[in-house]
Order: structure tokens, then sequence, then C-alpha cells
């Protein structure tokens, strides 16, 4: 999963708000919100919240 929004740059940590396309082209909410019908500017697909990952300790 990419770390940052690739209109912004702002972080988007495992567990944040994220939306991504079948591409996974990555974005911040806000920046999703102002796509026109919320439709990746990339390539023109569907964005879908991005699924959480699981924040693991690490192994010591």
């Amino acid at each position: 999963m990419r770390p940052t929004c690739e209109s912004c740059a702002c972080d988007l940590p495992p567990g944040g708000e994220a939306y991504i396309c079948s591409y996974e082209c990555t974005w911040c909410a806000e920046c999703r919100d102002g796509f026109p019908g919320h439709v990746c500017p990339n390539c023109g697909g569907d964005l879908q919240r991005r699924p959480t990952r699981v924040v693991r300790p690490a192994d010591g």
C-alpha cells in the first residue's frame, strides 16, 4: 500500500481513511472529494475505500 496521497502527499497510515482504484492509485479523502464524480483522475476508475492493514509489533 502506498504511504502517501498521490495528489497532496499527506501521510496515509495503514488504518487511516484512504481511497484506491483497481490500479491502486491512492488518494486521501479530502483530495478524492474534489474529483468530479469521485473517479480516479489518473485512469478514470471507481475509487473505493482502501482496506485497512493490521499494524503488528516488530518481532523481537
